[in-house]
């Protein structure tokens, strides 16, 4: 059986889906393994990387002509289902909840799908757990980013010159992405305030040597892991309760997502407009809609 490992067609993505490593794993276990040309390239890994591994580097097109179970990160675009045969298994993140075009054209194509981010949150399933495993990336990235778009550094300074005070962090959502930005932040020294729907995360954030900000959320949470949609008026009590502290923080980290739902609009151009001059705003959630009003997906909006 042959399987094959597509370049991610999104220019700002560098990773792959499978490493070299790994494909030698599979090989070992009778799989021929077909990477496409550079597919590696911007994980640093090169073709001859794969090749010596054994596994053949070949076209996007031979790939998808040849391979039985064709392999990526993110969804596969229209340019990829027109390549598609009837037989081939596809795996990938579908966001198959919001997706449905999507989900339809490929089983249009006799193609079976597996979606990993529909993988259940449970022990059983934690090694294969993609949403968790790129969120934790995702939020150590949002404050090294961060950090580097600021013009204020993170920690306390004290020199004979005189003491700069440390940046202030606030963070939007407390899930996995959100508790390792919280981490992060307070490892490089900064003062760092987090928010989320769900009241048990409230000991998790202050375990973090962070302050959490509450807000009342009767009735508003959900199972899973998860935080469903909130309601108008708990909207409002949140956004009452947090521009105190975001009107005064340098970063701003937003990570709220609703399963199959567009994601929640937690900062509104007004908001915006309040806050300090410098600040930066780093929106997790663009992809799926963006929780800042003003987000553009793989934009830099000044």
């Amino acid at each position: 059986m042959k399987i094959g490992v597509l370049k991610e067609s999104i220019l700002s993505d560098h990773r792959v889906c499978i490493n070299p490593a790994i494909t030698k794993v599979l090989i070992s276990k009778g799989f021929e393994c077909l990477v496409e040309e550079d597919a590696g390239v911007g994980s640093n890994f090169k073709n001859s990387d794969y090749t010596e591994a054994g596994s053949s580097v070949v076209s996007r097109e031979s790939l998808f002509e040849n391979a039985d179970i064709i392999i990526k990160i993110n969804p596969f675009d229209k340019a990829d289902i027109a390549l598609f045969k009837k037989g081939q298994v596809v795996i990938s993140q579908l966001f198959h909840k919001s997706n449905p075009e999507l989900i339809n054209e490929i089983a249009s194509r006799g193609v079976s799908a597996f979606s990993m981010d529909a993988i259940p949150r449970i022990s059983r399933a934690q090694d294969m757990d993609i949403l968790s495993s790129q969120s934790n990336l995702a939020g150590y990235k949002a404050v090294i980013v961060g950090a580097n778009e600021m013009t204020k550094i993170f920690p306390l300074m004290m020199t004979a010159a005189g003491t700069i005070t440390p940046s202030r962090i606030l963070i939007y959502g407390v899930g996995v992405a959100g508790l390792q930005a919280i981490a992060t932040a307070r490892r490089l020294g900064a003062i760092v305030e987090a928010t989320d729907i769900r009241m048990e995360t409230k000991e998790q954030v202050e375990s973090l040597g962070a302050k959490f900000i509450s807000v009342d959320n009767t009735g508003e949470q959900s199972e899973g892991g998860y935080a469903k949609e909130a309601s108008e008026d708990y909207a409002r009590r949140q956004k009452e309760a947090v521009n105190v502290s975001l009107f005064k923080a340098d970063l701003v980290i937003t990570t709220a997502l609703i399963p199959g739902r567009k994601s929640p609009v937690l900062i509104t151009e007004e908001q915006v407009n309040q806050m300090k001059n410098g600040a930066v705003i780093i929106d997790l959630a663009a992809s799926h809609g963006g929780n800042c009003e003003l987000s553009k997906m793989n934009e830099t909006v000044l």
